[in-house]
């Protein structure tokens, strides 16, 4: 879904990255913030100030948006779950998951943190501003603090709208999957939702831009297509997962894959390799052993110029847990190990000896031709 985005910190062991879109995002909530909100709310302050007080505004949201998505990671790790991290982008912030919660009392508590967190924090907000109010802080000070508490509320309401993926779609979905024990019905009726929250979105941001609110009703309307779409991918995702579970990864795989070997030069690998098969990553056989892989990714770091004086074993990594599987393991481990690792090939690995290939494109191909059976 994201981009690779910048990594800004690490909290509890997850990585929070910030995709490019929220810079935009920050900057036009500065602006707003800074001539518009504070200006009109709290009179008679220095340009500067409200700039300042705009700064504080757009980070305090940054930070507010961490923490609502941070409550969701703790509850899901609490749960077994895996987590990738946190992402912040241009419609707010996401805790990435690479499997679906185990259970519905799992999605159900994992939910609710995310909007119980927001409210917790928006009330406490409240509580420092009475404080600061009573003791005299700058208006410049307590406007801020006052203004994240609203925020967070609002935050939280806007996320409990039963309307999939937002926290409160999944809190129905998990209710819905509790009740008839059927995830994929559950997932297909909270999109359903999902889709037509997203659908009056848009159009209420229409009319919106009609009578004259512009920027009000862009944002409206593309915070509709998002959810509209998320909604659907998110369903999509479920059948994706319920079609490849209990599907062994030999089924998929390659047999008689194409290797390298570790004496050919980076400069051949390119030209005689890549650029014939197309493939991003080569397992890396020396006398019928195999010794580790290569990928694209590890060539391009290489001037082409200097690419005739290095050999594929300076750049072979070795076989690990994160490029290699078994063919009897579930298709669907090899899929989340794919998205964990931003790979689409693995190699397949049986008594140390490689078994084959399994690629995305390849699982992709017979999930399509599943579908187009009725199967």
């Amino acid at each position: 879904m994201f981009g690779k985005g910048i990594k800004l910190i690490k909290l509890f062991g997850f990585e929070v990255k910030i995709d490019f879109s929220w810079l935009l995002l920050g900057l036009l909530i500065t602006w707003t913030l800074a001539q518009g909100l504070f200006p009109h709310y709290y009179e008679g302050l220095s340009t500067t100030t409200y700039w300042l007080m705009g700064v504080a505004g757009a980070l305090g949201l940054l930070v507010s948006i961490v923490f609502h998505e941070l409550w969701h990671s703790l509850i899901a790790r609490r749960f077994g779950l895996p987590m990738k991290g946190i992402t912040l982008f241009v419609f707010g912030g996401v805790a990435e998951m690479t499997e679906e919660p185990p259970s519905p009392k799992a999605e159900f508590f994992m939910a609710v943190a995310g909007p119980i967190s927001s409210i917790v924090l928006g009330l406490g907000l409240f509580g420092i501003t009475f404080l600061g109010d009573s003791m005299g802080w700058p208006k410049s000070v307590t406007g801020v603090i006052n203004y994240l508490a609203i925020l967070n509320l609002i935050l939280a309401g806007f996320n409990l709208i039963p309307a999939f993926p937002l926290d409160g779609g999944r809190v129905l979905r998990s209710i819905l999957w509790g009740w008839k024990d059927n995830l994929k019905w559950a997932t297909q009726l909270s999109s359903k939702i999902g889709g037509a929250f997203g659908i009056a979105l848009i159009i209420l941001g229409v009319i919106e831009v009609v009578i004259g609110n512009f920027i009000g009703g862009i944002w409206m309307a593309l915070i509709g297509l998002f959810i509209r779409g998320a909604s659907r991918s998110a369903y999509q995702q479920m059948l994706l997962r319920q079609s490849l579970e209990g599907e062994k990864i030999s089924r998929f795989m390659k047999s008689e894959p194409v290797t390298v070997s570790p004496a050919l030069s980076v400069e051949d690998l390119v030209e005689d390799y890549i650029y014939k098969h197309h493939y991003k990553m080569y397992p890396v056989v020396d006398k019928g052993k195999l010794v580790g892989c290569v990928t694209i990714n590890q060539v391009k770091d290489i001037p082409r110029q200097e690419r005739n004086q290095h050999m594929v074993r300076e750049l072979a990594q070795s076989c690990s847990e994160k490029n290699t599987v078994s063919p009897d393991e579930d298709a669907m481990k090899a899929l989340s190990l794919m998205k964990k690792n931003n790979v689409s090939r693995l190699m397949v690995v049986e008594n140390g000896k490689l078994a084959g290939v399994i690629s995305l494109k390849d699982m992709m191909g017979l999930l399509s031709l599943k579908i187009d059976l009725g199967d």
